[in-house]
């Protein structure tokens, strides 16, 4: 059997196999799911969340195999694991599974018109049937988890494709899903290459694909899509801006700074990438971030005390590479790095640029990466057209003391999230995810992800028994047209036109009552 060979990017060790499936196995997966998926939905929502919890328990059980699973196979740390990726699944399935009768609750509508309120109407919530999620390797057990749940949640069959580059993660996931004990077909663990993947599953059929990844992928997909119009939630990325204010806590800002640009070797979509400080504080904001990125540790996490560890793939280090490069040759510099492993390892420094401008790719482009690109403004209006300044617009963040001036600097910014911190609202469970522009499509978290996982259908009954028939059935006549002309007058006509119009209305309603 065909095999993926999962290594240590810290270390460059063979770590384990993953096995490979066929694109035959997609189709099947589809049929299996679809059968499945109607027993599945007839489930009350009580036990779908007692499955969802038993998925909580081995979490928390496993804890530290999983952080050590994500750490050897992506190339962060354990702390980094644990703290970005195992806690926040743990949070999620808590969340979703406390939130999901509520989520799933019919919601009644008030009648729009006094005139028709013998008609009620309710929404409710219906699961699309299969869906498929193909996750990315920067984060490959957060990201991937909580769509999972709030698809079997919402009376969904899953099927994950996970990526080729943390195979291993996607099996420890796949076995966290098996502790809840699903029917067969419920959930189906793919392992595809990528450049596959995502064809073979809209070709087999499935009812929505949510996928995270980059935005040329995302384009070719949505393409696909088009031919079966399958629905599909994009999150393809960002270049985040973050506005440091005069008033700001410098001290905070650059703590700030340093996590969200530099955690998980910078491969974060919602991390910081572009800094925009007002001129007043340029210089002792940089002093601090420069202090903080120096004393960064870089290197193979053997016993904790490692800040950053390697970037998961050869081909990411050797773009953050290019894009440095193309700075230093545009005029920017480097005014601080960290240390840096040499040897074996995808390491790279973690490192601050200043004298950038938006010429340079690091500045208009997702570098995904340890890299920060640090410029100064005069004032947060040019600070807000320069982080407006891109394609793409995942989060972004304002950093000063007064949380009302910094929302109304943040509303102005065209990302999906604003936050005054900075990398952190995926973590929260409660908070949609997703961006403006080229940074996606539709949202994940919170209840407008979960609602991703339905489609709305509206319920509409007529309340009044007694009436045999609506007052614009046939058969038709002038009397009916006066009737109905009525109803226009009485809502919307002047004064005098009211009472006229209250006379037809009159003079049709009892037709409603007749055979």
């Amino acid at each position: 059997m065909a095999e993926t060979i999962c290594t240590n990017p810290a270390t460059g060790e063979v770590i384990g196999t993953s096995p490979l499936d066929e694109l035959g196995d997609v189709k099947t997966a589809v049929i299996r799911g679809r059968g499945a998926q109607a027993r599945w939905a007839e489930v009350p929502i009580a036990g779908r969340v007692a499955a969802v919890r038993r998925i909580r328990d081995h979490l928390a059980a496993n804890a530290d195999e999983l952080a050590a699973i994500i750490s050897r196979d992506n190339g962060k740390t354990r702390v980094d694991a644990l703290a970005t990726e195992v806690l926040p699944a743990i949070l999620s399935a808590d969340y979703y599974a406390s939130h999901a009768e509520e989520f799933l609750a019919d919601r009644m509508l008030k009648p729009g018109s006094p005139l028709l309120a013998n008609k009620i109407s309710k929404i409710v919530r219906v699961p699309y049937g299969v869906v498929a999620i193909v996750s990315p390797w920067n984060y490959p057990f957060a990201i991937p988890f909580s769509e999972v749940v709030m698809g079997l949640l919402a009376g969904n069959a899953v099927i994950l494709k996970a990526a080729t580059q943390t195979q291993l993660v996607g099996r420890a996931l796949e076995k966290a899903v098996q502790a809840a004990d699903l029917p067969a077909g419920v959930f189906t663990y793919l392992n595809l290459p990528g450049r596959l993947a995502g064809d073979a599953i809209l070709e087999a059929g499935v009812d929505k694909l949510f996928f995270t990844g980059s935005v040329p992928v995302g384009k070719q997909l949505m393409k696909k899509a088009a031919d079966s119009l399958t629905p599909l939630v994009l999150e393809l990325g960002g270049n985040d801006a973050m506005l440091v204010c005069a008033d700001a806590d410098l001290d905070r800002a650059s703590a700030g700074a340093c996590w969200a640009g530099m955690q998980n070797a910078g491969q974060s979509c919602g991390g910081v990438e572009r800094i925009y400080v007002h001129r007043d504080v340029y210089q002792p904001f940089l002093e601090r971030l420069g202090e903080r990125v120096r004393a960064l540790r870089v290197g193979v996490d053997v016993d904790f005390e490692v800040d950053m560890g390697a970037m998961t793939t050869q081909g990411q280090l050797d773009l953050v590479r290019r894009h440095v490069a193309d700075a230093l040759a545009k005029g920017a510099k480097i005014y601080a790095q960290s240390s840096c492993p040499a040897g074996k390892g995808t390491f790279h420094a973690a490192t601050v640029l200043t004298d950038v401008d938006h010429s340079m790719e690091v500045m208009r482009d997702e570098t995904f990466g340890p890299v920060v690109g640090v410029m100064p403004v005069d004032d947060m209006d040019q600070a807000v057209a320069l982080a407006n300044d891109s394609n793409l617009g995942l989060t972004s963040s304002v950093w000063s003391r007064d949380r009302k001036a910094a929302e109304a600097i943040g509303r102005r910014i065209r990302a999906g999230v604003v936050i005054n911190d900075h990398l952190m609202s995926h973590g929260l469970p409660e908070t949609p995810w997703g961006g403006f522009k080229e940074s996606g499509i539709g949202r994940t978290h919170g209840q407008i992800g979960f609602d991703e996982m339905t489609q709305p259908q509206c319920v509409v009954h007529d309340y009044m028994p007694a009436v045999k028939k609506n007052m614009w059935w046939h058969p038709h006549g002038k009397g009916v047209y006066d009737g109905i002309k009525g109803i226009i007058d009485v809502l919307s006509g002047p004064i005098g036109q009211r009472a006229e119009g209250l006379t037809e209305l009159v003079k049709l309603f009892p037709r409603s009552f007749s055979k």
